[in-house]
């Protein structure tokens, strides 16, 4: 048997050496071709971390917007009202329904020490919009991925899922056209590690969605969970539909 299992890795190595020679000239090879075997043979790591038991046990990161930020406490209203409260309330809810789903969740500050070098299946961060009424059309929520992500095809899929499900239970809208680098450019995306697919979603406006906010979490938290889950699962996404012109 061990003779049999030396002859195939003698095999496999000669097929790996004709297959760089026929691809690759002699004086590319010359310099690093020690170099270029090692990735070859080299068994590669999964794509997401294993928990340390027999189990695969996916982890999820919900990230609390503004938790434990002296610097930036974010939107503060003038009921008393708090983003940072707000925030928490939700995505703890989200840490206990995914938890209860057989998920491995970590419930996360705004500059959480963990965050540096983050490795899950998935990472959101939790945020609302300001207190202050702006106009008639400062209502919905919003949704930016991470374009540092290894595949920026799962980024663009996980924001699309966050999107479609959100807005089914939540009844709020998509609004796209107040995004900002704030969110494009959220310092978190920068920290984790490049296989952990990640987006913000700002939850709603402390203003004209005060209402469900504050008093319907549970619905907020489930439109998140259900967006997460959609990616997970590789659950399809209904088309929106083309308008029609009369």
């Amino acid at each position: 048997m061990r003779i049999g299992r030396i002859l195939q890795t003698a095999i496999s190595v000669a097929i790996v050496l004709a297959t760089l020679f026929v691809a690759f000239p002699v004086g590319v090879l010359s310099s690093n071709l020690s170099e270029q075997l090692a990735l070859l043979l080299t068994p590669q790591p999964e794509a997401y971390p294993l928990a340390p038991t027999e189990q695969r046990v996916l982890r999820i990161g919900i990230v609390s917007g503004h938790w434990e930020n002296e610097n930036d406490p974010g939107a503060v209203c003038a009921d008393g009202t708090t983003e940072v409260q707000v925030n928490l309330t939700i995505a703890t809810l989200v840490q206990q329904k995914l938890s209860a789903q057989g998920f491995q969740v970590d419930l996360l500050q705004e500059f959480d020490p963990r965050l540096e070098g983050y490795q899950a299946v998935v990472l959101v961060s939790i945020h609302n919009d300001t207190c202050d009424y702006i106009n008639d059309q400062a209502t919905g929520f919003k949704v930016a991925a991470s374009m540092s992500s290894r595949d920026p095809n799962r980024a663009n899929r996980l924001t699309a899922c966050l999107r479609d499900r959100y807005a089914q239970i939540t009844g709020l809208s998509f609004h796209p056209g107040s995004i900002t680098t704030d969110m494009t450019g959220y310092h978190s995306f920068e920290e984790i590690d490049p296989i952990t697919t990640a987006a913000i979603i700002e939850a709603g406006f402390l203003n004209l969605d005060k209402t469900i906010l504050t008093q319907e979490p549970g619905r907020i938290a489930d439109g998140i969970v259900a967006g997460i889950l959609c990616y997970i699962n590789n659950e399809s996404i209904a088309p929106t539909p083309t308008p029609q012109i009369p």
